[in-house]
């Protein structure tokens, strides 16, 4: 059973930064397409980062290039998301996400889904 646990969201300053974690379970760490996205009160749902182990294929939304690092720790199967220069924009609910394999163009389509974790980022 797939299983996608997310934790270190929270309350940030605009400027701030927050280091999202993804614990996964249950498949092929290195051969899925494993990311972020997010969706916020009223708006559309937001594929943010992606990125598959075996041949470190990564993607990025325009809207977090720059600030967003996406990185894996094969050894704790965990994904991070390092989030820099954090705007009022990003609040929103994040989710990892996890897919059998890389989706053209974006990688992760969310074949599975965490639980969430809130970010929220003050102005």
């Amino acid at each position: 059973e797939v299983q996608l646990v997310e934790s270190g969201g929270g309350l940030v300053q605009t400027g701030g930064s927050l280091r999202l974690s993804c614990a996964a379970s249950g498949f092929s760490f290195v051969d899925y397409a494993i990311g972020w996205s997010r969706q916020a009160p009223g708006k559309e749902r937001e594929r943010v980062s992606c990125i598959r182990s075996s041949d470190d294929s990564i993607y990025y939304a325009d809207s977090v290039k720059g600030r967003f690092t996406i990185s894996t720790d094969k050894a704790k199967r965990t994904v991070y998301l390092q989030m820099n220069s954090l705007k009022p924009e990003d609040t929103a609910v994040y989710y990892c996400t996890a897919d059998p394999y890389w989706r053209s163009r974006v990688g992760c389509m969310g074949d599975h889904w965490g639980q969430g974790t809130q970010v929220t980022v003050s102005s």
